[in-house]
């Protein structure tokens, strides 16, 4: 008898949309985490850095749920790569990390629509909640300069 290795079955492994949104999914929130560290570093309020420092632990914690489901998945580990340069200004950091995280949000709800796979669908729908949340906190943050 055949024992699998993977934790998903087959059809999980075979599916190139959900492989192919959490490689995207993986880049995006680890280009996040960098821009927010600079970002936290460009701005002199220490109520805004420690909101921003709250919001780069949930990408964080998005990266690796994300990159966990890949490797259950596919029985490899992906090595993120930053896809996006960081804007060197706070007020053009703020307009990227507004836009970039309204967009997320649309993707990750777009990529839990696509997939039959409920532990995928949870984690994209969960995702896409906290990237909406921190848009607003940008948003925020971009009235009160």
């Amino acid at each position: 008898m055949y024992y699998s290795y993977y934790p998903y079955p087959a059809s999980y492994r075979e599916d190139p949309v959900l492989i192919r949104n959490l490689k995207k999914a993986i880049n995006g929130e680890f280009s996040a985490i960098q821009c927010y560290r600079k970002l936290a570093e460009l701005t002199c309020r220490d109520g805004v850095r420690k909101q921003i420092e709250e919001i780069r632990r949930d990408e964080m914690r998005h990266l690796r749920e994300f990159s966990t489901l890949y490797g259950a998945i596919t029985g490899k580990h992906i090595m993120p790569k930053q896809t996006e340069e960081c804007p060197d200004t706070f007020t053009r950091g703020l307009d990227a990390a507004f836009k970039d995280e309204q967009e997320t949000a649309d993707f990750y709800l777009r990529a839990a629509e696509e997939t039959p796979n409920l532990k995928a669908k949870g984690i994209f729908t969960r995702a896409a909640r906290d990237e909406q949340n921190h848009a607003v906190w940008f948003l925020y943050f971009l009235m009160k300069r």
